[in-house]
């Protein structure tokens, strides 16, 4: 009875503070009570706090006259998912968007609506599978993507890979999200030529569309997520891609502890487009997300004489042979060199633009040298560096028999240029990066 007594704006900050469903509850005691629980100004700040929501709208993302009308249909149509996993896709899902959004929008438009309830069933019975919780309600949000009308051709494929990928000696690599319909179809190609026994419990997820063949695999059963190596199609040999001790109670619905690989990897993968260590790249008026890393510990910066360069290696699991001999790991590196605005400065003296001649590398497994590389130009080609102009970029790979190591070193630039040298050659550096199989692996 002191609570009735109090005036409708502490009632309101005393609403404001429980849970939706506390407040349905407490709506039941009095009128004054089920006045105030029914203020859209107290819904919106529960949509907004729980769902993210600026607007009411339903899961479609259409209109609905009120706040409170939006909550309740978002809970009717997540009724049957544990709460606070639906709100984690969500905020997982809204963080992907506003990136593309803010970004990348052609990629953004690849999304497709979420995935229906009878959508994911079918999958199930086809393929006799139980999805997982966390990738369940992420399907219901988004559908994966669609390639329609944005497929550019057979080498370079689908460049609006939510993932993303690299190039590398006219490899090319852009991961994307399959439609539960492709899920289908692609699983039982895949798992038929793979030998697999018909209660696997693996389904394909993701993929590249380009010739070069990267398949993800998510075992529903345990949740975790493996990509195939260069095995896969003769023994059927995959990497698991999220550390497995955090994946938890896939299956159940009466625990807030969910999380399986799915999720996990989509989080990540977020928070590295996020803080900027992923970014864009752009080939011929194209872009695409590139898995180099751009930020320490894993891109290494070096300036000297004013030439920068920055370098950064990732782990290849679809080259990689682990039933060689003592294993062989593969890695694809990014080199990007560029010239500081106030050109090339030698002992006082300032040149507007430098040419490389001459490379020289150290590569080592495990702080042990195992190689040491010299050699004229980068890729066939002697870059000449000026003030102004874009990143001079170059991708090539090597392999290791050990999943960490190095590389580091330096290139021999000539002041002017080759044709016109007009200084003597100096060496700049290239600072050590690293070759590591991550615990996430893209």
């Amino acid at each position: 009875m002191e609570v009735e007594a109090l005036g409708d704006l502490a009632l309101h900050l005393i609403f404001a503070k429980l849970s939706p469903k506390d407040s349905a509850i407490a709506a039941c005691v009095s009128r004054k009570f089920r006045s105030s629980a029914s203020e859209d100004s107290l819904w919106e700040k529960f949509c907004n706090r729980d769902l993210g929501l600026t607007d009411p709208i339903d899961h479609l993302g259409n209109p609905v006259p009120s706040f409170k009308e939006s909550y309740q249909e978002w809970r009717r149509a997540f009724g049957m998912y544990p709460w606070p996993l639906v709100e984690r896709v969500k905020r997982c899902w809204d963080r992907i968007e506003n990136w593309l959004r803010n970004n990348y929008p052609e990629a953004l438009v690849t999304l497709r609506e979420g995935a229906s309830e009878d959508d994911i069933q079918e999958l199930e019975n086809a393929l006799k599978v139980k999805l997982p919780l966390p990738t369940r309600i992420l399907y219901r949000f988004h559908n994966g993507q669609d390639l329609k009308g944005r497929y550019v051709d057979s080498v370079r494929g689908f460049p609006y890979g939510l993932i993303g990928g690299y190039t590398f000696y006219e490899q090319t690599v852009n991961v994307y999200l399959l439609p539960l319909r492709q899920v289908i179809t692609e699983t039982k190609s895949i798992i038929q030529e793979l030998g697999f026994s018909r209660r696997s419990k693996f389904i394909v997820v993701a993929s590249s569309s380009t010739l070069v063949h990267k398949v993800f695999f998510l075992n529903c059963a345990s949740g975790q997520l493996f990509v195939g190596t260069a095995n896969l199609r003769e023994d059927g040999e995959m990497i698991p891609c999220v550390p497995g001790a955090l994946i938890n109670s896939v299956h159940e619905y009466n625990t807030d502890q969910q999380q399986d690989a799915m999720l996990l990897w989509l989080e990540e993968h977020v928070q590295r487009l996020e803080n900027g260590i992923i970014k864009l790249r752009e080939t011929n008026n194209i872009r695409s997300i590139s898995l180099f890393p751009e930020e320490p510990p894993f891109c290494s910066v070096a300036t000297t004489n004013g030439v920068r360069v920055r370098a950064s290696a990732i782990f290849i699991p679809e080259f990689t042979d682990l039933l060689d001999s003592g294993g062989n790991y593969q890695f694809s590196y990014s080199i990007r060199m560029s010239l500081q605005p106030e050109g090339c400065i030698m002992n006082g003296m300032t040149f507007s633009s430098c040419q490389l001649h001459l490379r020289h590398w150290i590569i080592r497994a495990n702080d042990y040298v195992v190689s040491r590389v010299n050699g004229e130009a980068v890729i066939g080609k002697y870059p000449l560096l000026q003030p102004g102009e874009k990143e001079f970029v170059y991708e090539s790979c090597s392999s290791l028999h050990s999943s960490m190591g190095s590389i580091e070193g330096s290139f021999t630039f000539v002041p002017g240029s080759l044709t016109y040298q007009e200084g003597s050659p100096f060496e700049v550096q290239v600072s050590r990066f690293p070759l590591q199989v991550t615990t996430y692996i893209f």
